[in-house]
């Protein structure tokens, strides 16, 4: 079987989109079973940072070079012409992701959707995310014959909002990459850690006021965003590499995770694999990333936000022995092997 995977989301800085999207083809890999081309136009810049995330992971790569490329995407996807084939040949499947819809003569048609946020909550993504989603998101409802979401919460959402079959939607979990480890460098300090990019949705205020109520220091480790979000009252890290993050998860007292929305939250299954207790918000959209392993809070109250870190300082071994059972059931494999059967 020939699988045509867009990696467009890997031409910027990676986030839980890029991890999941890198990951997967990982365990497409280590499932065996297919020839997976990853594609992508990009431009030259965003080709650079696509080949480094793919450093290591043995499957074709089809990445052409083009002037403009988010807006030739955007065209292409429009136009519905001409067909991905001209460009790659046959393929058995065309598995697109955030950033584009292109038009396909033959094969499964299959998408993958992280989440539904900016059709419930426009006001908490950028103007262009909206814009981009929301035409995907109708067409890939109306012509897809698969749809993967990353959690059965993205699945019953995605059946109850856009109206697709429940048979065309298939959950494939995210997995946990090799560097979040309980073993290996710890950061220094006594902190606990806030992670992803500085925008509403994370509700990175209120972790900073929980903080501040019991007097200990968050660590914020997150690329810049957007709608003027910023980590006054904290520390804030940027972007951090792989390596950076599992040492900032393993020394800190806990992961605090106040989301107010969530595909699934990644974060939280990597600081778990580290042995870090996480206070995770009570949302049922993070439900199936914290199983009983979290304390769980109102995302809105900082004083039940600075409670629960309480209680995670409190039953430290205890919350760590929970998360590294529960860590340990997310795979690439598994998720590879996922998409495998959502595709035959």
């Amino acid at each position: 079987m020939r699988v045509v995977i867009d990696v467009a989301p890997l031409s910027h800085v990676r986030t839980g989109v890029g991890n999941y999207i890198r990951g997967s083809l990982r365990g497409l890999v280590e499932a065996g079973g297919a020839d997976v081309v990853a594609f992508a136009p990009a431009s030259r810049a965003g080709r650079r940072r696509i080949e480094a995330a793919l450093d290591g992971v043995d499957v074709e790569r089809r990445l052409p070079v083009v002037p403009a490329a988010h807006a030739l995407r955007t065209a292409w996807s429009r136009a519905g012409a001409p067909p991905v084939e001209r460009f790659l040949g046959p393929f058995d499947v065309l598995h697109f992701s955030d950033w584009m819809y292109p038009p396909q003569r033959a094969g499964l048609r299959s998408t993958m959707i992280h989440d539904l946020v900016p059709l419930h909550f426009p006001d908490w993504v950028h103007v262009r995310t909206r814009r981009m989603h929301g035409a995907k998101y109708r067409h890939a409802a109306r012509t897809c014959d698969v749809v993967v979401v990353n959690s059965r919460f993205t699945g019953d959402d995605v059946a109850a909002t856009l109206g697709v079959d429940p048979s065309r939607i298939h959950v494939a979990y995210p997995g946990i990459d090799d560097a979040f480890t309980a073993e290996g460098r710890r950061a220094e300090g006594e902190y606990v850690l806030a992670v992803g990019t500085l925008e509403p949705r994370k509700n990175l205020g209120v972790a900073i006021e929980a903080a501040q109520r019991l007097g200990v220091e968050l660590r914020v480790a997150g690329s810049p965003g957007w709608g003027g979000v910023e980590a006054h009252g904290a520390t804030w890290l940027g972007y951090s590499t792989e390596e950076s993050l599992a040492a900032l998860y393993r020394g800190a007292a806990a992961l605090v995770y106040p989301s107010r929305f969530e595909g699934f939250g990644i974060p939280v299954l990597e600081a778990m694999a580290c042995g870090a207790p996480c206070v995770v918000s009570a949302h049922p959209s993070l439900d199936e990333a914290c199983g009983d392993a979290a304390v769980r809070v109102d995302p809105d109250d900082p004083d039940a936000v600075a409670a629960g870190i309480e209680r995670a300082f409190s039953d430290r071994d205890g919350l760590a022995q929970l998360g590294f059972a529960h860590a340990r059931r997310f795979t690439w494999l598994e998720n590879g092997r996922a998409h495998l059967e959502a595709w035959s």
